[in-house]
């Protein structure tokens, strides 16, 4: 007979006197994925499929995985990721710097950033393979570029229209929803109408809005009520990126962007968020200290403006107010400068001393040879504390797919998860370790509303990360962010194993995950 304990039961396997499997792990902690507590049992694989959990009988002759003392839980699923490009690319399609977290799953699209043609984006993914399974989003910048250019204007009616047609057109081809990134450009310059009209056409696909809202600091929760606006009048469910308050004077912040959320929900409206459990942030310079009416246009453009007496001392003042509100440059980190790779690592009050300038003029003079990516400690460890804690803040990376390099870019893209779960939920205990894994596989599945994957269930595809409690941590830094973690033992991507032992095995074993329009007339998407 087998027994299955009361969250595992299922009366088609309970029938089976036996499970046929190529794997099963033995013994180990079970985590289910919805936030209950872990049970130790066994789970068997069969395919690309979870064949039994719990306690059952073997059929034939699988591998048999030693899980004692190990947890076993659903592949993550990172809500957030910026590796559209990198997915492309020989050196980093295999999201090693995920695998190596436990990540099964990466959301691309994110920020309003990544490609509009989600037909060529996935044929190019699906020719090449991938190491992690991708959903993707239309990106409301890239469509907003593709139609207007980089225009501080509202849309004609028949570029909204256009537009309208490229986020129906990447709906119908298995995106997930629209995206925005609404402190970048163009996206910065789109009003709210535009946003809800745009979202409308998400939402009569099944799809969700997500947002990188238009102000994280001080005006954070005017931001999320624009979000909350969009949702209510498109009809979609919204999600908020990297939840964060950022700034001095916007510590303290979080409780009243999540008094907001929860007041939303209460009213019927899906809002959720994600967050990376990190004090810093990370993105480019010029988003972070150029207010966006001066960025219109061409790099050329903006060169020029600086150039110009009285538009040059306009950028100088905010610039400089900015600086000031980052305690002079202290708290900015030069990420990647190619022009001066030895920057990198380096915050701009030090470099400016170093070059004998001010932090001010540096900003203007990188601005003026291309830009730089920058990391901004920006955020409170309350806060960020305080958002991990709630049940509908999912953990994701804001990361992309990289390889070690000479840069030094945020340690997230290496660490996020095993930082979540390792050392705040297993070290600190400031949350439950099944709340944890919760935010990083039930929650964002639910979020996406994906089929069979999330979970540990019979039958759910064999997204399954197997790790060591012990040594499942984040190693990389601030100082040396290209350090993979440690303590996954095994993980799976559609049955077949990524890691093996502690060891990659180097298969392309991901999928695109179409999500299916429910528009009338589209067709059923293959791909799940």
């Amino acid at each position: 007979m087998i027994y299955l304990a009361p969250w595992f039961l299922t009366a088609a396997l309970a029938a089976e006197p036996s499970v046929h499997a190529d794997f099963v792990i033995r013994g180990a902690t079970l985590f289910d994925g919805s936030g209950q507590p872990g049970q130790v049992g066994d789970l068997a694989i069969r395919g690309e499929r979870i064949a039994a959990i719990g306690s059952f009988q073997v059929a034939g002759q699988p591998r048999i995985i030693d899980g004692r003392g190990l947890i076993v839980a659903p592949g993550f699923i990172d809500l957030h990721t910026h590796s559209d490009t990198p997915l492309t690319q020989p050196a980093t399609r295999l999201s090693l710097n995920y695998l190596t977290q436990g990540v099964t799953t990466a959301v691309t699209g994110n920020c309003g950033a990544g490609p509009t043609d989600v037909v060529g984006f996935f044929k190019t993914l699906e020719m090449h393979g991938i190491g992690t399974n991708v959903v993707h989003q239309v990106p409301h910048n890239a469509v907003r570029l593709k139609v207007m250019g980089n225009a501080n204007r509202a849309p004609t009616d028949a570029e909204l229209r256009a537009m309208e047609e490229l986020v129906d057109q990447g709906m119908r081809a298995g995106a997930v929803g629209l995206s925005t990134g609404l402190i970048y450009n163009p996206g910065t310059y789109a009003s709210t109408d535009e946003l809800i009209a745009l979202a409308r056409v998400a939402a009569r696909h099944g799809g969700l809005y997500a947002s990188h809202i238009r102000d994280e600091g001080t005006g954070l929760l005017a931001a999320i009520e624009e979000a909350i606006t969009i949702g209510k009048k498109a009809g979609l469910p919204v999600h908020i990126s990297h939840l964060k308050a950022s700034g001095k004077r916007a510590w303290g912040k979080a409780a009243d962007a999540l008094a907001l959320i929860e007041r939303a929900r209460a009213e019927g409206l899906r809002v959720t968020a994600d967050q990376y459990p990190y004090v810093a942030s990370s993105t480019g310079l010029q988003a972070t200290l150029i207010p966006p009416r001066f960025r219109e246009g061409s790099h050329q453009d903006l060169v020029a403006r600086l150039d110009d007496a009285t538009i040059g001392a306009q950028i100088r003042q905010a610039m400089a107010a900015r600086l000031d509100e980052a305690d002079g440059g202290r708290r900015l980190r030069i990420a990647s400068y190619p022009r001066r790779p030895e920057w990198q690592g380096k915050d701009l009050a030090s470099l400016a001393a170093q070059e004998k300038t001010s932090p001010l003029e540096l900003a203007v003079a990188i601005e003026r040879h291309g830009g730089a990516s920058i990391v901004n400690f920006n955020m409170h460890e309350e806060d960020v504390r305080l958002i991990m804690k709630q049940s509908f803040v999912a953990t994701a990376s804001d990361g992309s797919a990289q390889v070690p390099a000479s840069t030094v870019p945020h340690p997230r893209s290496y660490g996020c998860f095993p930082r979540k779960i390792g050392r705040y939920a297993i070290e600190e205990q400031v949350v439950t370790l099944e709340h944890a894994l919760r935010s990083a596989s039930g929650l964002p599945a639910d979020i996406l509303q994906l089929p069979e994957r999330g979970y540990l269930k019979p039958g759910f595809f064999a997204d399954v990360v197997v790790f060591d409690p012990k040594t499942f941590r984040d190693q990389a830094t601030f100082d040396q962010p290209h350090l993979y973690a440690t303590g996954v033992r095994y993980l799976f991507v559609n049955g077949r194993l990524a890691i093996d032992e502690g060891r990659p095995t180097g298969a392309l074993a991901g999928k695109v995950l179409r999500h299916e329009s429910k528009a009338k007339g589209d067709a059923q998407r293959p791909g799940r």
